[in-house]
């Protein structure tokens, strides 16, 4: 028997999940958790009885931590085992100002198969449900405290599992509950053009990030696929759809390889495509992945890349690198766990 996990329940769907118990029951049950309740035995709010029929027959999360690494920088990642065996990681990465953001997996490894990720390299077994993604926040929350932001740019194409990106961030919003603000709250594409437009159009209200890394439609399709099916023209119109249509400006990402995207031409393709769009340039350094044949810039190379865009009109920042160390910067997730399940299953949970 398959028990439900409670994390990916909206108060509605706890109310008929535990019917006929009266819906304010459900809402306790739901701001618990928020508030870091993992069983129900502590939620002491509710009658013994209740508590009894809720561990016989559900589950606070569907997900466990199986391992935690920490960077000197402050990052911090865990390999998060699902009820399936399957794992994934997600990371806690920290500002300047000590805000802290989660990146979170939407999907078992990942089917875009950019050339540059590690994740592209590891393959792509199924998406994760709003539970699992949820559970990774919790999880996260569990071990550092409250989180200031999450980003869904860890495994995964977070458009391609778009209902399940909004369960979770319908959970993650909810005013009874963890009450996060939208605007703390970015989902990462690496250019799906029908997906940008949905969220737009059809929600939820949240801030959006780009893949973007080279202009150059044939050097772009050769590092990522995505570009094949979704040419740069439309992926172009896709976000100024989205800017126009949600008043926020979108956050181009460029991971910056030695010898690959850095030169003056690669800057000046780059303005091309920024220009006349509501957009800021993040640029990345690439960071190393043993097994892939790229390199990362120097800083000179980096800053010259930098004042080169700025020259030509772009609004750019160079970003810190973070999580190196522990292979829990962008880019890195994945190492070592392939596609292939990782720990025993959980009986009786999903």
């Amino acid at each position: 028997m398959t028990i439900q996990a409670v994390a990916g329940l909206l108060p509605d769907e706890i109310a008929e999940r535990i019917s006929p118990e009266p819906a304010f029951r459900a809402r306790q049950v739901f701001k618990w958790i928020a508030s870091g309740a993992r069983d129900f035995d502590s939620m002491s709010n509710l009658p013994l009885a209740l508590r009894a029929s809720l561990k016989a027959s559900l589950a606070v999360l569907s997900t466990r931590v199986l391992d935690s690494v920490k960077d000197a920088d402050g990052t911090v990642k865990l390999q998060v085992g699902l009820a399936d065996g399957y794992a994934v990681e997600t990371v806690l990465l920290v500002d300047r100002e000590g805000r802290k953001t989660a990146c979170v997996s939407c999907q078992v490894g990942c089917p875009m198969g950019c050339a540059f990720c590690q994740t592209g390299h590891v393959g792509y077994a199924r998406d994760l449900d709003a539970a699992e993604i949820v559970g990774q926040f919790y999880h996260l929350e569990d071990a550092v405290g409250r989180l200031d932001n999450i980003v869904y740019m860890g495994m995964g194409e977070p458009l391609l599992n778009l209902d399940a990106v909004r369960k979770s961030i319908a959970i993650l919003t909810h005013p009874q509950g963890r009450a996060l603000s939208r605007r703390r709250i970015t989902v990462s594409t690496s250019g799906l053009s029908a997906g940008i437009r949905d969220l737009a159009d059809n929600g939820p209200d949240v801030r959006l990030a780009v893949s973007l890394t080279v202009a150059d439609p044939a050097l772009r399709a050769e590092l990522m696929p995505v570009t094949r099916s979704n040419p740069l023209g439309e992926l172009r119109e896709a976000i100024r759809h989205f800017a126009e249509k949600t008043g926020r400006r979108v956050t181009l990402e460029a991971a910056l390889m030695a010898g690959v995207n850095t030169s003056r031409e690669r800057a000046r393709e780059l303005a091309d495509f920024a220009r006349g769009l509501n957009v800021h340039v993040n640029l990345i350094p690439w960071n190393p992945v043993p097994t892939l044949p790229f390199s990362t810039p120097s800083a000179e190379e980096t800053r010259r890349f930098l004042a080169e865009l700025e020259a030509l009109g772009v609004n750019a920042t160079l970003r810190m690198r973070r999580g190196t160390s522990v292979a829990g910067a962008c880019g890195q997730l994945g190492r070592g766990l392939g596609t292939a399940r990782n720990a025993e299953p959980d009986d009786g949970l999903t």
